[in-house]
């Protein structure tokens, strides 16, 4: 009886702690740009996602692939939330990269789920599984320190203060910038959701790799201002970059609904 209350416990630390650790957006981004995506699909989409996540909106599916961290059967999804891009590729060079990409990483699993989510005969537990790591990945290569560098984990290495708190620049766009504004996922969208229909169409257009190069070339401007040990001025920190983070929020959202609809609409 204690063995399986400590292993309860286990569960219920790993999965509070993961998030502060290792989650792209944080719970609160991803949330963020799953309620964006929600705004915009069509109404055959809505349908076929609701039959496959059921209750389960896109904004609390968005978490799923972070918080199953916490089960070892799934650690070989590890690997997919990121890809490590070691410099500043020009466009060309990112393209060419891509095309021999073989890796298990963000890039090549967004190709295989979305591939396999276009099948008609795909069983229904894959089904689930496959569309939860699909609406988390697109948001997760939005955060640009996730096409960020091996050597330093994306930033995690990398260690700052923020507000005189001990964290890392990983940390620091995954959730602290977005904390700070003190703001519910809902009213976050909804203070940022303002797009056109030419944005909209503008950005669900681009392909993966453009995504991943407007992240790579933030990320290395991330990387040039920041050194290991950086106490980082908060209220500075924040109006210098709230327009980048939210602009990311954004095009993961947009991007997430053209996909989705693009499967099942």
């Amino acid at each position: 009886m204690k063995t399986r209350f400590l292993k309860k416990l286990a569960l219920i630390l790993a999965i509070i702690y993961l998030p502060l650790q290792s989650m792209a957006w944080g719970t609160q981004g991803h949330r963020i740009a799953g309620q964006i995506a929600d705004s915009y699909l069509s109404p055959k989409a809505r349908k076929a996602i609701e039959a496959i996540l059921g209750d389960e909106s896109i904004a609390m599916a968005s978490n799923w692939a972070d918080f199953i961290k916490s089960d070892p059967a799934y650690n070989y999804l590890y690997n997919w939330h990121f890809i490590d891009l070691d410099k500043a590729y020009t466009y060309p060079e990112l393209q060419a990269y891509l095309n021999q990409d073989t890796a298990v990483d963000a890039y090549t699993k967004l190709q295989f789920l979305i591939g396999e989510l276009k099948k008609k005969d795909l069983d229904k537990d894959k089904k689930l599984l496959y569309l939860r790591m699909l609406i988390h990945i697109v948001e997760d290569v939005h955060q640009p320190l996730h096409t960020g560098h091996t050597e330093d984990k994306g930033g995690n290495d990398i260690k700052v203060t923020w507000f005189s708190n001990n964290t890392n620049l990983h940390s620091v766009w995954d959730s602290q910038l977005i904390d700070f504004q003190q703001l519910s996922y809902i009213e976050y969208s909804t203070a940022i959701n303002h797009t056109t229909a030419a944005e909209r169409s503008e950005w669900q257009k681009a392909p993966i790799s453009e995504w991943l190069f407007e992240s790579n070339q933030l990320a290395e401007k991330l990387y040039s201002e920041t050194k290991n040990g950086d106490a980082l001025n908060g209220y500075k920190y924040n109006f210098n970059h709230i327009d980048t983070l939210n602009q990311q929020l954004l095009k993961a959202g947009v991007r997430l609904a053209g996909v989705l609809n693009d499967i099942f609409g």
